[in-house]
Protein backbone atom coordinates (compact mmCIF):
# COMPACT_ATOMS: atom_id res chain seq x y z
CA UNK A 1 0.00 0.00 0.00
CA UNK A 2 1.33 3.33 -0.98
CA UNK A 3 2.56 5.18 1.72
CA UNK A 4 3.19 9.26 0.63
CA UNK A 5 -0.07 10.99 -0.26
CA UNK A 6 -1.05 12.84 -3.02
CA UNK A 7 -1.95 16.13 -3.21
CA UNK A 8 -3.70 17.84 -6.73
CA UNK A 9 -5.20 20.92 -6.89
CA UNK A 10 -8.39 21.73 -8.77
CA UNK A 11 -8.86 23.76 -11.99
CA UNK A 12 -10.38 23.80 -15.38
CA UNK A 13 -9.33 20.87 -16.51
CA UNK A 14 -10.48 18.97 -12.99
CA UNK A 15 -13.35 20.56 -11.56
CA UNK A 16 -15.81 18.46 -13.03
CA UNK A 17 -17.53 15.37 -10.65
CA UNK A 18 -16.34 13.11 -13.62
CA UNK A 19 -12.39 14.06 -13.44
CA UNK A 20 -12.54 14.56 -9.60
CA UNK A 21 -14.02 10.94 -9.73
CA UNK A 22 -11.46 9.68 -11.87
CA UNK A 23 -8.47 11.55 -9.72
CA UNK A 24 -9.65 9.94 -6.90
CA UNK A 25 -9.31 5.87 -8.41
CA UNK A 26 -6.31 7.19 -9.68
CA UNK A 27 -5.08 7.61 -6.16
CA UNK A 28 -5.72 11.64 -5.47
CA UNK A 29 -5.64 11.61 -1.40
CA UNK A 30 -6.29 15.93 -0.83
CA UNK A 31 -7.88 18.47 -3.41
CA UNK A 32 -6.07 21.95 -3.25
CA UNK A 33 -8.13 25.03 -3.46
CA UNK A 34 -5.99 27.72 -4.94
CA UNK A 35 -7.85 30.91 -4.07
CA UNK A 36 -5.43 33.09 -5.43
CA UNK A 37 -6.97 31.45 -9.00
CA UNK A 38 -10.41 30.74 -7.90
CA UNK A 39 -13.66 32.06 -6.64
CA UNK A 40 -16.33 31.06 -3.81
CA UNK A 41 -18.86 29.46 -6.23
CA UNK A 42 -16.36 27.65 -8.33
CA UNK A 43 -14.96 26.29 -4.76
CA UNK A 44 -17.91 25.52 -3.32
CA UNK A 45 -19.00 23.56 -6.45
CA UNK A 46 -15.93 21.38 -6.03
CA UNK A 47 -16.96 20.75 -2.12
CA UNK A 48 -19.86 19.79 -2.74
CA UNK A 49 -18.69 16.92 -5.12
CA UNK A 50 -16.18 15.74 -2.74
CA UNK A 51 -18.79 15.24 -0.39
CA UNK A 52 -20.80 13.48 -2.90
CA UNK A 53 -17.81 11.02 -3.28
CA UNK A 54 -16.84 10.67 -0.28
CA UNK A 55 -20.30 8.52 0.33
CA UNK A 56 -18.84 6.21 -2.38
CA UNK A 57 -15.25 5.75 -1.81
CA UNK A 58 -13.39 3.49 0.71
CA UNK A 59 -11.28 6.21 1.90
CA UNK A 60 -12.55 10.16 1.99
CA UNK A 61 -10.53 12.66 0.21
CA UNK A 62 -9.78 16.05 2.66
CA UNK A 63 -10.28 19.26 1.39
CA UNK A 64 -7.56 22.18 1.55
CA UNK A 65 -7.67 25.63 0.63
CA UNK A 66 -4.64 27.66 0.33
CA UNK A 67 -4.64 31.45 0.96
CA UNK A 68 -3.21 33.75 -1.92
CA UNK A 69 -1.98 35.46 0.51
CA UNK A 70 0.33 39.14 0.28
CA UNK A 71 1.03 38.99 -3.05
CA UNK A 72 2.79 41.81 -5.38
CA UNK A 73 1.72 41.90 -9.06
CA UNK A 74 2.07 44.14 -11.83
CA UNK A 75 -0.80 46.23 -13.30
CA UNK A 76 -2.74 45.79 -16.12
CA UNK A 77 -0.95 46.37 -19.80
CA UNK A 78 -3.11 47.00 -22.79
CA UNK A 79 -0.66 45.56 -24.86
CA UNK A 80 1.97 42.04 -24.18
CA UNK A 81 5.50 44.46 -23.34
CA UNK A 82 8.76 42.85 -24.64
CA UNK A 83 11.83 43.35 -22.22
CA UNK A 84 15.07 43.18 -23.71
CA UNK A 85 17.90 42.52 -21.82
CA UNK A 86 20.49 45.28 -20.86
CA UNK A 87 17.49 48.07 -22.03
CA UNK A 88 16.16 50.54 -18.95
CA UNK A 89 12.53 50.58 -18.10
CA UNK A 90 10.53 52.90 -15.61
CA UNK A 91 7.72 51.30 -12.96
CA UNK A 92 5.33 52.89 -11.49
CA UNK A 93 3.76 52.18 -8.05
CA UNK A 94 0.57 54.87 -9.07
CA UNK A 95 -1.86 53.86 -10.57
CA UNK A 96 -2.51 57.66 -11.52
CA UNK A 97 1.19 58.00 -12.84
CA UNK A 98 1.16 58.08 -16.88
CA UNK A 99 3.19 55.17 -18.18
CA UNK A 100 5.55 55.60 -20.80
CA UNK A 101 6.00 52.98 -23.89
CA UNK A 102 8.70 51.03 -21.89
CA UNK A 103 7.03 51.15 -18.35
CA UNK A 104 4.48 49.37 -16.56
CA UNK A 105 3.04 49.26 -12.68
CA UNK A 106 3.72 47.20 -9.65
CA UNK A 107 0.87 47.06 -7.50
CA UNK A 108 2.63 47.73 -4.42
CA UNK A 109 2.84 51.35 -2.86
CA UNK A 110 5.97 50.78 -0.34
CA UNK A 111 7.92 49.57 -3.40
CA UNK A 112 10.05 52.87 -3.86
CA UNK A 113 10.83 52.94 0.07
CA UNK A 114 11.49 49.62 0.28
CA UNK A 115 13.87 48.71 -2.40
CA UNK A 116 17.40 49.63 -2.54
CA UNK A 117 19.76 50.55 -5.76
CA UNK A 118 21.29 47.62 -6.66
CA UNK A 119 18.36 44.99 -5.26
CA UNK A 120 16.95 43.06 -7.79
CA UNK A 121 12.67 42.67 -8.92
CA UNK A 122 11.88 39.43 -9.97
CA UNK A 123 8.44 38.90 -12.43
CA UNK A 124 6.82 36.42 -13.47
CA UNK A 125 8.12 32.96 -10.92
CA UNK A 126 11.47 34.13 -12.17
CA UNK A 127 11.83 34.46 -15.86
CA UNK A 128 11.79 38.24 -15.79
CA UNK A 129 14.66 39.82 -13.65
CA UNK A 130 15.63 43.35 -13.13
CA UNK A 131 18.16 45.82 -11.51
CA UNK A 132 17.39 48.68 -9.62
CA UNK A 133 19.30 52.00 -11.36
CA UNK A 134 17.55 54.85 -9.66
CA UNK A 135 14.46 55.95 -7.49
CA UNK A 136 12.89 59.15 -8.61
CA UNK A 137 10.62 61.65 -6.67
CA UNK A 138 7.40 61.18 -9.14
CA UNK A 139 7.09 57.70 -7.45
CA UNK A 140 8.96 56.24 -10.19
CA UNK A 141 12.14 53.94 -10.87
CA UNK A 142 14.14 52.88 -13.24
CA UNK A 143 15.56 49.83 -13.99
CA UNK A 144 17.88 47.77 -16.20
CA UNK A 145 16.55 44.45 -17.58
CA UNK A 146 18.81 41.32 -16.44
CA UNK A 147 16.77 39.02 -17.82
CA UNK A 148 14.41 39.60 -20.57
CA UNK A 149 11.10 38.30 -21.95
CA UNK A 150 7.12 39.22 -22.59
CA UNK A 151 5.68 40.42 -19.71
CA UNK A 152 1.52 40.53 -19.67
CA UNK A 153 -0.65 41.84 -17.20
CA UNK A 154 -1.42 40.84 -13.93
CA UNK A 155 2.38 39.00 -13.39
CA UNK A 156 3.66 37.98 -9.72
CA UNK A 157 6.06 39.94 -8.13
CA UNK A 158 9.21 38.96 -6.23
CA UNK A 159 11.10 40.87 -4.03
CA UNK A 160 14.36 38.28 -2.68
CA UNK A 161 15.86 38.72 0.10
CA UNK A 162 13.42 42.38 1.32
CA UNK A 163 10.94 42.00 3.52
CA UNK A 164 7.44 43.35 1.99
CA UNK A 165 5.84 45.27 4.30
CA UNK A 166 2.16 43.68 3.70
CA UNK A 167 -0.41 41.98 6.46
CA UNK A 168 0.18 38.21 6.47
CA UNK A 169 -3.78 37.54 5.97
CA UNK A 170 -4.91 40.39 3.51
CA UNK A 171 -8.64 41.25 3.36
CA UNK A 172 -9.42 38.77 0.79
CA UNK A 173 -7.70 36.06 2.57
CA UNK A 174 -9.88 36.93 6.04
CA UNK A 175 -13.36 36.67 3.05
CA UNK A 176 -11.65 33.20 1.89
CA UNK A 177 -10.72 32.12 5.44
CA UNK A 178 -14.50 32.39 6.69
CA UNK A 179 -15.51 30.62 3.71
CA UNK A 180 -13.43 28.03 4.32
CA UNK A 181 -14.77 27.57 8.14
CA UNK A 182 -18.31 27.81 6.85
CA UNK A 183 -17.90 24.62 4.79
CA UNK A 184 -16.04 22.70 7.16
CA UNK A 185 -12.77 22.47 4.88
CA UNK A 186 -9.90 19.89 6.42
CA UNK A 187 -6.62 22.27 6.20
CA UNK A 188 -6.07 26.07 5.77
CA UNK A 189 -2.24 26.76 4.11
CA UNK A 190 -1.33 29.94 5.09
CA UNK A 191 0.78 31.66 2.23
CA UNK A 192 3.97 33.59 2.89
CA UNK A 193 4.18 32.52 6.61
CA UNK A 194 7.41 34.82 7.89
CA UNK A 195 7.10 34.10 11.48
CA UNK A 196 5.25 32.40 13.77
CA UNK A 197 2.91 35.31 14.71
CA UNK A 198 1.21 35.09 11.43
CA UNK A 199 0.07 31.82 12.59
CA UNK A 200 -1.46 32.69 15.90
CA UNK A 201 -3.68 35.62 14.06
CA UNK A 202 -4.96 32.83 11.70
CA UNK A 203 -5.30 30.28 14.56
CA UNK A 204 -7.38 33.51 16.45
CA UNK A 205 -9.35 34.42 13.31
CA UNK A 206 -10.39 30.53 12.95
CA UNK A 207 -11.21 30.20 16.80
CA UNK A 208 -12.59 27.17 18.25
CA UNK A 209 -12.72 25.73 14.80
CA UNK A 210 -8.79 25.74 14.96
CA UNK A 211 -8.98 22.37 16.90
CA UNK A 212 -10.43 20.38 13.99
CA UNK A 213 -8.81 22.21 10.79
CA UNK A 214 -5.18 21.95 10.72
CA UNK A 215 -2.91 25.07 9.08
CA UNK A 216 -0.27 24.32 7.54
CA UNK A 217 2.28 26.91 6.67
CA UNK A 218 3.62 27.53 3.44
CA UNK A 219 7.51 28.72 3.35
CA UNK A 220 7.75 30.59 0.47
CA UNK A 221 10.55 33.38 1.45
CA UNK A 222 13.93 34.36 3.55
CA UNK A 223 11.71 35.56 6.57
CA UNK A 224 10.07 32.06 6.55
CA UNK A 225 13.07 30.15 6.48
CA UNK A 226 15.07 31.99 9.25
CA UNK A 227 12.14 31.89 11.86
CA UNK A 228 11.43 28.02 10.52
CA UNK A 229 11.92 26.80 13.63
CA UNK A 230 9.40 29.16 15.88
CA UNK A 231 6.98 28.67 12.85
CA UNK A 232 6.61 24.82 13.45
CA UNK A 233 5.87 25.15 17.12
CA UNK A 234 2.50 26.88 16.01
CA UNK A 235 1.39 25.02 12.82
CA UNK A 236 0.32 21.62 12.01
CA UNK A 237 2.41 20.73 9.16
CA UNK A 238 4.39 22.69 6.66
CA UNK A 239 4.26 23.14 2.85
CA UNK A 240 7.53 23.39 1.46
CA UNK A 241 6.28 26.20 -1.76
CA UNK A 242 9.37 25.69 -3.93
CA UNK A 243 7.83 27.93 -6.43
CA UNK A 244 7.84 31.63 -4.94
CA UNK A 245 10.91 30.04 -2.67
CA UNK A 246 12.95 28.96 -4.92
CA UNK A 247 12.94 32.62 -6.42
CA UNK A 248 13.14 34.26 -2.93
CA UNK A 249 16.90 32.39 -2.32
CA UNK A 250 19.03 31.05 -4.14
CA UNK A 251 18.20 28.15 -6.08
CA UNK A 252 20.93 26.10 -5.38
CA UNK A 253 20.28 25.96 -2.01
CA UNK A 254 16.81 25.08 -2.57
CA UNK A 255 17.67 20.98 -2.54
CA UNK A 256 19.46 21.34 1.00
CA UNK A 257 16.72 23.55 2.33
CA UNK A 258 14.21 21.66 1.49
CA UNK A 259 15.60 18.31 3.41
CA UNK A 260 16.48 20.26 5.93
CA UNK A 261 12.61 21.43 6.59
CA UNK A 262 11.74 17.70 6.03
CA UNK A 263 13.79 16.97 8.42
CA UNK A 264 12.88 19.66 11.22
CA UNK A 265 9.31 18.47 10.62
CA UNK A 266 9.57 14.99 10.97
CA UNK A 267 11.62 15.76 14.47
CA UNK A 268 9.35 18.12 15.45
CA UNK A 269 6.66 15.53 14.94
CA UNK A 270 4.57 17.92 12.35
CA UNK A 271 3.24 16.76 8.65
CA UNK A 272 5.12 17.99 5.54
CA UNK A 273 4.17 18.35 1.88
CA UNK A 274 6.66 18.96 -0.93
CA UNK A 275 4.79 20.90 -4.19
CA UNK A 276 5.42 23.01 -7.30
CA UNK A 277 7.04 21.69 -10.45
CA UNK A 278 6.87 18.11 -9.80
CA UNK A 279 5.79 17.31 -13.01
CA UNK A 280 5.60 20.24 -14.94
CA UNK A 281 6.52 19.08 -18.02
CA UNK A 282 3.53 16.65 -18.05
CA UNK A 283 1.43 19.70 -18.07
CA UNK A 284 2.08 19.63 -21.96
CA UNK A 285 3.59 15.90 -22.34
CA UNK A 286 2.39 12.80 -21.43
CA UNK A 287 5.02 11.20 -19.52
CA UNK A 288 7.75 13.43 -16.85
CA UNK A 289 11.56 13.79 -17.45
CA UNK A 290 13.85 11.81 -16.07
CA UNK A 291 14.76 14.43 -13.93
CA UNK A 292 11.10 15.45 -12.54
CA UNK A 293 11.36 11.81 -11.70
CA UNK A 294 14.10 11.10 -9.93
CA UNK A 295 12.93 14.83 -8.01
CA UNK A 296 9.68 12.89 -6.75
CA UNK A 297 11.59 10.34 -5.53
CA UNK A 298 14.36 12.07 -3.99
CA UNK A 299 10.97 13.73 -1.81
CA UNK A 300 9.69 9.98 -1.11
CA UNK A 301 12.90 8.52 -0.16
CA UNK A 302 12.75 11.77 2.93
CA UNK A 303 9.71 10.46 3.81
CA UNK A 304 7.59 13.44 3.17
CA UNK A 305 3.62 12.90 4.09
CA UNK A 306 2.50 14.41 0.70
CA UNK A 307 3.31 15.63 -2.76
CA UNK A 308 1.18 17.60 -4.81
CA UNK A 309 0.51 18.78 -7.99
CA UNK A 310 -0.24 22.22 -9.39
CA UNK A 311 -0.62 23.55 -12.79
CA UNK A 312 -0.42 19.82 -14.02
CA UNK A 313 -4.22 19.32 -12.69
CA UNK A 314 -5.50 22.55 -12.97
CA UNK A 315 -4.46 23.24 -16.66
CA UNK A 316 -2.62 20.38 -17.59
CA UNK A 317 -3.82 18.10 -20.22
CA UNK A 318 -3.08 14.80 -18.83
CA UNK A 319 -4.05 15.13 -15.23
CA UNK A 320 -5.22 11.57 -14.66
CA UNK A 321 -1.86 10.17 -15.89
CA UNK A 322 -0.17 12.63 -13.57
CA UNK A 323 -1.81 11.21 -10.73
CA UNK A 324 -1.13 7.72 -11.87
CA UNK A 325 2.79 8.37 -12.38
CA UNK A 326 3.12 9.57 -8.93
CA UNK A 327 1.40 6.98 -7.46
CA UNK A 328 4.09 4.67 -9.81
CA UNK A 329 6.82 6.34 -8.72
CA UNK A 330 5.88 6.18 -4.80
CA UNK A 331 5.43 2.53 -5.56
CA UNK A 332 8.24 2.13 -6.39
CA UNK A 333 10.54 4.61 -4.25
CA UNK A 334 8.93 3.05 -1.16
CA UNK A 335 10.62 -0.37 -1.60
CA UNK A 336 13.62 1.79 -0.22
CA UNK A 337 14.30 2.09 3.16
CA UNK A 338 14.13 6.01 4.08
CA UNK A 339 15.61 8.05 6.58
CA UNK A 340 15.51 6.93 9.95
CA UNK A 341 14.04 10.28 11.58
CA UNK A 342 11.92 8.75 14.40
CA UNK A 343 14.55 8.52 16.59
CA UNK A 344 15.59 12.19 16.83
CA UNK A 345 11.85 12.74 18.08
CA UNK A 346 11.06 14.42 21.50
CA UNK A 347 10.56 11.28 23.88
CA UNK A 348 9.27 13.91 26.70
CA UNK A 349 5.83 13.79 25.77
CA UNK A 350 4.38 10.85 27.39
CA UNK A 351 2.17 9.44 24.51
CA UNK A 352 5.03 9.75 22.06
CA UNK A 353 6.86 8.09 23.85
CA UNK A 354 4.29 5.37 23.86
CA UNK A 355 3.90 5.67 20.40
CA UNK A 356 7.31 5.24 19.54
CA UNK A 357 7.47 2.05 21.80
CA UNK A 358 4.03 0.69 19.84
CA UNK A 359 5.70 1.07 16.60
CA UNK A 360 9.08 -0.31 17.67
CA UNK A 361 6.87 -3.47 18.60
CA UNK A 362 5.07 -3.82 15.62
CA UNK A 363 7.91 -4.01 13.79
CA UNK A 364 10.17 -5.94 15.85
CA UNK A 365 7.16 -8.83 15.86
CA UNK A 366 6.49 -8.07 12.06
CA UNK A 367 2.81 -7.33 12.42
CA UNK A 368 0.10 -6.50 9.90
CA UNK A 369 -0.69 -3.35 11.06
CA UNK A 370 -0.88 -0.65 13.84
CA UNK A 371 -4.26 -0.36 14.95
CA UNK A 372 -4.93 3.13 16.69
CA UNK A 373 -7.94 4.10 18.11
CA UNK A 374 -8.30 7.74 18.43
CA UNK A 375 -11.36 10.54 18.85
CA UNK A 376 -9.18 13.56 17.69
CA UNK A 377 -6.23 12.10 15.73
CA UNK A 378 -3.50 12.97 18.29
CA UNK A 379 -2.43 9.48 18.62
CA UNK A 380 -2.94 8.70 14.86
CA UNK A 381 -0.12 11.72 14.77
CA UNK A 382 2.06 10.64 17.32
CA UNK A 383 1.92 7.14 15.52
CA UNK A 384 2.73 8.38 11.99
CA UNK A 385 5.47 10.59 13.60
CA UNK A 386 7.72 7.57 14.27
CA UNK A 387 7.86 6.70 10.64
CA UNK A 388 7.02 2.70 10.72
CA UNK A 389 8.73 1.09 7.88
CA UNK A 390 7.20 -2.03 7.52
CA UNK A 391 4.30 -1.69 9.17
CA UNK A 392 0.95 0.41 7.83
CA UNK A 393 -1.19 2.29 10.34
CA UNK A 394 -4.85 2.08 10.50
CA UNK A 395 -6.38 4.71 12.62
CA UNK A 396 -10.20 4.55 13.74
CA UNK A 397 -12.54 7.37 14.70
CA UNK A 398 -16.03 7.79 15.32
CA UNK A 399 -15.33 11.76 13.65
CA UNK A 400 -15.89 12.62 9.99
CA UNK A 401 -13.54 15.50 9.76
CA UNK A 402 -10.78 13.62 12.16
CA UNK A 403 -10.75 10.76 9.46
CA UNK A 404 -10.41 13.56 6.16
CA UNK A 405 -7.56 15.00 8.19
CA UNK A 406 -5.63 12.17 9.06
CA UNK A 407 -5.71 11.42 5.11
CA UNK A 408 -2.49 13.12 5.17
CA UNK A 409 -0.66 11.19 7.24
CA UNK A 410 2.11 9.18 5.94
CA UNK A 411 1.41 5.79 5.99
CA UNK A 412 -1.77 5.76 7.36
CA UNK A 413 -5.85 4.56 6.37
CA UNK A 414 -8.16 6.08 8.21
CA UNK A 415 -11.63 4.82 9.13
CA UNK A 416 -14.66 6.22 10.58
CA UNK A 417 -16.46 3.70 13.25
CA UNK A 418 -18.79 3.91 16.82
CA UNK A 419 -17.71 3.87 19.31
CA UNK A 420 -18.44 1.77 22.38
CA UNK A 421 -18.35 1.69 26.25
CA UNK A 422 -17.14 -1.08 26.39
CA UNK A 423 -13.84 -0.90 24.77
CA UNK A 424 -13.82 -4.75 23.15
CA UNK A 425 -16.47 -3.98 20.88
CA UNK A 426 -15.15 -1.11 19.62
CA UNK A 427 -11.76 -3.29 19.06
CA UNK A 428 -14.32 -5.81 16.89
CA UNK A 429 -16.18 -2.87 14.83
CA UNK A 430 -12.12 -1.73 13.88
CA UNK A 431 -11.22 -5.81 13.11
CA UNK A 432 -14.35 -6.26 11.21
CA UNK A 433 -13.88 -3.41 8.78
CA UNK A 434 -10.31 -4.80 8.14
CA UNK A 435 -11.29 -7.47 7.38
CA UNK A 436 -13.93 -6.28 5.12
CA UNK A 437 -11.82 -3.43 3.75
CA UNK A 438 -7.71 -4.43 3.75
CA UNK A 439 -5.76 -7.35 3.06
CA UNK A 440 -5.85 -8.32 6.79
CA UNK A 441 -7.88 -11.92 7.78
CA UNK A 442 -8.29 -13.61 10.67
CA UNK A 443 -5.46 -14.86 12.58
CA UNK A 444 -3.09 -11.69 11.30
CA UNK A 445 -1.34 -10.09 13.83
CA UNK A 446 -1.61 -6.46 14.60
CA UNK A 447 -0.69 -3.92 17.71
CA UNK A 448 -3.30 -2.20 18.90
CA UNK A 449 -3.26 1.59 20.59
CA UNK A 450 -5.61 4.35 22.12
CA UNK A 451 -5.46 7.67 23.30
CA UNK A 452 -9.31 7.67 24.70
CA UNK A 453 -10.45 6.51 27.95
CA UNK A 454 -13.35 3.77 25.97
CA UNK A 455 -13.58 2.15 29.19
CA UNK A 456 -11.91 0.07 31.73
CA UNK A 457 -10.00 -3.27 30.51
CA UNK A 458 -8.10 -1.50 27.73
CA UNK A 459 -4.41 -1.46 28.02
CA UNK A 460 -2.41 1.61 26.38
CA UNK A 461 -0.77 -0.80 23.63
CA UNK A 462 -1.77 -4.52 23.22
CA UNK A 463 -0.62 -7.34 20.66
CA UNK A 464 -3.65 -8.84 19.76
CA UNK A 465 -4.98 -11.72 16.47
CA UNK A 466 -7.42 -10.58 14.20
CA UNK A 467 -10.31 -12.81 14.93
Amino acid sequence: MRKTKIICTIGPATSSYPMLEKMTAAGMDIVRLNMSHGDHESAANVIRSIKTLNRKVTYPVAILMDTQGPEIRTGDLTNELELKNGSIISISVRDSVDVEQSSFHIHYADLIDTVSVGDRITVDNGIINLEVLHKRENGMMDCRVIDGGILKSKRHVNLPGIRVNLPAITKKDRADILFALEQQVDFIALSFVREAADVVELRELMGEKSRKIKIIAKIEDQSGVENLEEILKEADGIMVARGDLGVEINVALLPNLQRRIVQLCAESGKRVIVATHLLESMIENPIPTRAEVTDVANAIYEEVDAIMLSGETTIGKFPVRCVEQLVEIAEATESVRGLEFSKKLDRTEDKQQLAITAVHLAESLQSKGIVVITRRGLMADYVTNCHPQHTRIFAFTNDSQTRRRLMLNRNLSPFRTAFSNDPEKTLQTAFDVLKLRTSLVAGDKVVVISDILAGSGIDAIQIREIP
